[in-house]
């Protein structure tokens, strides 16, 4: 099932790597037209109040112009000033009418054809904004064939200049202004989007791209140690993330290969265990062979013989039945763990040259609920282990006591195990993988396998094993194991047998 999963994760990565995006749907092009977008968005939002601005100042420059040329129309006393004068002041300004108002009186200075009507009134100290914005987009969108009056004081004179005039002029200027503003905004908001698109290409999306090139690039050979993204020296979050993929890919790679030795393990451990079947079944026809001799010594080890090759047969058979990837369920049942410990000690066989002492501190009359068989192979394990160490301690030192100590009790319905050694202790590799296959071994060349068949089997129980720590030197291990959830009438049982 995994080989056609994985050839449709290489064939999509491909497929993803291969394809080109079109230039606004990558990173880039999309970065570029929002850039262009907020610039001009910014751009229109000083260019209202601009073009508002510019309305009133072009009045009242106009206004400014009529009020100078006031000053020579009303310095004639005469009450008819003449017309050719009129005309030519109306002509050079560019208005129809000009009145100044002074003294609550008002004096027609210049007249040329006094229209039917007013379309609108402005007035040049009027400076609110809403007011201001308003005026300037009416003039722009209803303005061109309007008469409008405008109006404000001559400097600090009391004296007020009114005129009368055609807005059309006015239009045009402001739509003439509002072309170049346009014009210099686009290409003002094209500098500013060159430029941040550049700064921003270059500090966010080319490591982003290097980033997704990478993964993809990742997902075509994850087994390839050349395809782990090398980190850019930079301390911002690109280069935090870059890392950290690069961790993810280190550790992603360390999985693979680990699965991909357990599997190849697996594989060899079910041969083995096929032809180790057929091995032991003759073994174990040899030993009922051998239960019938009358030889004392041989009658005597006979049944402990039959007993580890029946266990070696039964877990031949468990191997094969599970895959090896998974213990079955534990049969529990009331075990004496003395006897276990025993038997354990026999199948140690520890060399009495080896200096190393086994001391079983179990009571005899210690029980509690667990699968003797899985149990056995935890002390064994754990056993095996503590004895490996010490013999290994090469230290020349004949003061040194080498003892291997099993403990047990209980608190409660919890059974507590200890098995403690005097030898090197644990390594701070080993520490620091505890229970993990492949990294958890406590020697060199070890696999790590004995502790993690260990842990495995005492949560089926569920229990808890912890690795104590001791002020010396020396490994110790401590098993918790509940009791199995009992009816009452087995309690019952079990009282009036220990009463």
């Amino acid at each position: 099932m995994a080989a056609p999963e994985q050839k449709s994760a290489e064939t999509s990565a491909t497929r993803h790597a291969g394809r080109r995006l079109p230039v606004f749907k990558r990173l880039s092009g999309k970065l570029l037209l929002l850039t262009l977008l907020f610039g001009l968005v910014a751009e229109v939002m000083i260019f209202v109040p601009t073009m508002a601005d510019m309305r009133i100042r072009w009045l009242s420059d106009r206004l400014n112009t009529v009020a100078a040329a006031s000053v020579v129309l009303a310095a004639n006393d005469s009450e008819e000033i003449p017309r050719t004068v009129q005309d030519d002041v109306l002509l050079a300004t560019g208005t129809k009418a000009i009145a100044l108002r002074e003294k609550g009186a008002s004096r027609l200075l210049a007249v040329a054809e006094m229209p039917s009507k007013v379309d609108r009134h402005v007035d040049i100290t009027v400076t609110d904004p809403i007011t201001v914005i308003r005026d300037a987009f009416d003039t722009v969108i209803n303005g061109g064939n309007r008469i409008i009056r405008v109006y404000g004081p001559i400097g600090d004179t009391g004296k007020v200049i009114e005129l009368l005039t055609a807005d059309g002029p006015l239009r045009n200027a402001m739509l003439r202004y509002a072309g170049n503003v346009a014009l210099i905004s686009l290409f003002i908001s094209a500098i500013t989007a060159g430029l941040v698109f550049l700064a921003i290409s270059r500090l966010l999306i080319r490591p982003i791209q290097r980033m997704s090139d990478n993964m993809l690039a990742f997902a075509r050979s994850p087994d390839d140690p050349q395809k782990i993204i090398k980190p850019e020296n930079r301390e911002d979050e690109l280069g935090i993330a870059q890392r950290e993929l690069a961790d993810m890919q280190r550790q992603l790679q360390r999985t693979l290969s680990e699965q991909k030795h357990l599997a190849d393990l697996g594989l060899a451990v079910s041969k083995i265990n096929h032809d180790m079947r057929n091995i032991l079944a003759s073994a174990q026809l040899m030993s009922d062979h051998l239960a019938n001799t009358s030889d004392p010594a041989i009658q005597r080890f006979v049944p402990k013989l039959v007993r580890t090759i029946d266990r070696a047969i039964n877990y031949s058979q468990t191997v094969l039945a599970y895959g090896g990837t998974q213990e079955p369920p534990p049969q529990r049942r009331r075990v004496k763990l003395r006897t276990l410990v025993n038997e354990v000690e026999e199948m140690l066989s520890i060399d009495p040259k080896s200096g190393i002492e086994f001391k079983n501190l179990v009571p005899e009359s210690f029980e509690f609920d667990a699968d003797p068989d899985q149990f056995f192979r935890i002390i064994l394990n754990l056993c095996r282990n503590s004895v490996q160490a010490m013999t290994g301690d090469t230290r020349d030192d004949d003061a040194i006591i080498k003892r291997l100590t099993i403990t047990a009790g209980q608190i409660g319905t919890t059974s507590i195990i200890g098995v403690e050694d005097t030898g090197p202790g644990l390594p701070a590799k080993a520490r620091e993988n505890l229970f993990r296959a492949f990294r958890g071994s406590a020697r060199s060349g070890g696999t790590g396998l004995g502790l993690a068949i260990v842990h495995e089997l005492v949560r089926a129980h569920g229990g808890t094993i912890e690795l104590r720590d001791n002020e010396g030197a020396g490994t110790s291990f401590e098993i918790r194991i509940p009791d199995q959830p009992i009816s009452l009438a087995e309690w019952r049982s079990r009282r009036d047998s220990i009463s």
